[in-house]
């Protein structure tokens, strides 16, 4: 597993590859996800701050694993959800109600 971290803060983590973790941590359209994210109402990444991945922690791979079983609790009754994907990323950080609008531009 891989983290994102955002100025040194850890911020994401998937369980992609190192090389697919920073394909898209580090493409334009995660890029301007994070801009348009917020996390107690200041916004998670100013444009211009290191971006960068390292091995996931013990704690972060466990944060990550808790958020995921909470997802599946929520997605078992959608019969829509894929539960086949591969890549799958959670925030460690809390994030403010998404604009959807800004963050599929």
């Amino acid at each position: 597993m891989v983290t994102l971290e955002i100025a040194g803060k850890a911020v994401a983590v998937t369980n992609a590859d190192e090389g697919q973790a920073r394909e898209l941590f580090l493409s334009e359209s995660f890029k301007d996800d994070l801009k348009s994210f917020k996390s107690e109402g200041r916004s998670l990444w100013d444009g211009s701050a290191a971006l960068t991945t390292r091995p996931a922690s013990e704690h972060e791979i466990d944060a990550f694993y808790e958020a995921l079983d909470e997802e599946d609790k929520v997605d078992e009754g959608d019969e829509d959800y894929d539960d086949d994907l591969d890549i799958d990323v959670v925030f460690l950080v809390s994030i403010d109600e998404i604009d959807d609008a800004a963050a599929s531009s």
